[in-house]
């Protein structure tokens, strides 16, 4: 049925009215169908957005756009634009954000049965401020290798070259910054520094200790990597304390290269073997998701977790081929490569892009949505060890050769900042932007 509405005032002189609008009521009708699209062209106060209404439900559309908010699932009685009616595409453009803050976006569409709302999309805005850059990894003095920490370019000493060190990764949290790797000498030794100053995760001449990946959630501090004091096996240590990663089923030994913490969730990647091949295996809470099924090779470096989705990178032997591989939810992807030899050693997810960085044939090499950027010409050495987002900013760490030494570089956007001069061996192997 459709009816038609007026407004009225009546007052001494008589009842005035004010224009007729007409509205039909259905009541077959069904909220619409509606995807989010990706937000694009962010800048410090603003973004595109948009949708696509595929179905409406059985009920004319009357109004779409999209919606957002600082907190998950915005609603249209919030921040909103409206963007003409209908089925189909529509493009949206979102004003007065505020620099440096992540938002929530949902598209949505109403028609007579209400509103409905498209899949959950987030992104950041740039800062007004100049970014920190952070980069863990080492620099030779041509004797021992030196862990060190860049900020902006600058070092920071970690150890004293009394024997060799390495920075493997680094995170900052609020204004602490925490770096992990390892010292090895007649001695092996797994710490983790907190703003320069160190703590032992595990020492001492019988046994090998590894960090290899930090992450921080609130006042946890996580950590992983491979020690022979908790039988051989992957841990991931949370303030300094070790947990295996399930070493006696289905694995006898594991060992855990990446970490990630997500509320009270605590995801590692590594590999597990039990007299076989290495097997590309996820962690969450200690316990695995095999990834591969052990007729290969394959083994996993990074995990990140965005929403419900969790996205591993690593590699995979096919045959001759050592394939460049993302998992996502445990179903693999090999990544286009040009040469026979390919990895991923660090995946990020930002929106709805997925990115990974690691090396083809020996160039340091950026993937984004599956797509290849090669970071370097492949005329010397080089490797991607960590890929940072921050906004529309597209930072990695890795290193590329000189013909001689090995220099610690960072890429921001493909363009590379040499952090080292070439004289002695170094490499970036962690990045981390605030």
């Amino acid at each position: 049925t459709t009816y038609y509405v007026r407004a009225y005032a009546t007052n001494s002189v008589g009842t005035a009215y004010g224009n007729e609008i007409s509205f039909r009521f259905d009541s077959t009708a069904t909220l619409a169908t509606i995807t989010t699209n990706p937000v694009t062209a962010i800048t410090t106060t603003s973004a595109d957005g948009g949708g696509n209404v595929t179905n409406n439900g059985g009920a004319a559309i009357t109004s779409r756009g999209v919606c957002w908010s600082t907190a998950p699932n915005p609603l249209v009685t919030g921040s909103h634009t409206t963007d003409g009616t209908g089925v189909g595409t529509f493009t949206s453009i979102l004003t007065a954000l505020t620099p440096g803050t992540q938002y929530y976006v949902r598209a949505y569409a109403t028609n007579a049965a209400g509103t409905a709302y498209g899949n959950e999309v987030n992104f950041t805005t740039t800062s007004t401020t100049l970014q920190d850059v952070y980069v863990a990894g080492f620099e030779s003095n041509g004797t021992t290798e030196i862990a060190k920490i860049w900020k902006n370019g600058v070092a920071t000493v970690l150890t004293d070259g009394s024997k060799d060190g390495q920075a493997r990764s680094i995170c900052v949290s609020g204004t602490d910054v925490y770096a992990t790797g390892i010292e090895t000498g007649s001695i092996r030794i797994a710490e983790v520094w907190k703003n320069g100053v160190a703590s032992i995760l595990e020492s001492g001449p019988l046994y090998i200790a590894e960090a290899r990946s930090i992450a921080v959630s609130g006042t946890d501090v996580y950590v992983a990597g491979f020690t022979n004091t908790v039988s051989g096996s992957g841990v991931v240590w949370k303030n300094g304390i070790p947990d295996a990663l399930e070493p006696n089923s289905p694995f006898a030994i594991t060992d855990g290269l990446g970490v990630f913490a997500s509320g009270s969730d605590v995801y590692a990647a590594g590999w597990g073997r039990n007299g076989g091949n290495m097997v590309a295996a996820v962690w969450k809470n200690g316990f695995s998701t095999s990834l591969t099924d052990g007729s290969d090779n394959a083994l996993a470096f990074s995990v990140y977790v965005s929403g419900t989705d969790v996205y591993v990178g690593g590699w995979q032997d096919v045959g001759a081929t050592t394939n460049a591989m993302i998992w996502k939810n445990g179903v693999g992807t090999a990544l286009p490569i040009t040469s026979t030899l390919g990895n991923v050693h660090s995946v990020f997810v930002s929106g709805s892009d997925v990115y990974a960085a690691g090396s083809d044939g020996g160039k340091a090499t950026l993937w984004k949505n599956g797509v290849a950027t090669s970071l370097t010409n492949g005329s010397s050495f080089a490797g991607a060890n960590s890929v940072f987002v921050f906004g529309s900013d597209v930072y990695v760490a890795g290193f590329e050769s000189n013909g001689t030494h090995n220099i610690a570089k960072v890429w921001k956007n493909g363009v590379a900042t040499s952090l080292t001069d070439g004289t002695k061996d170094a490499e970036a192997n962690g990045v981390f932007v605030k």
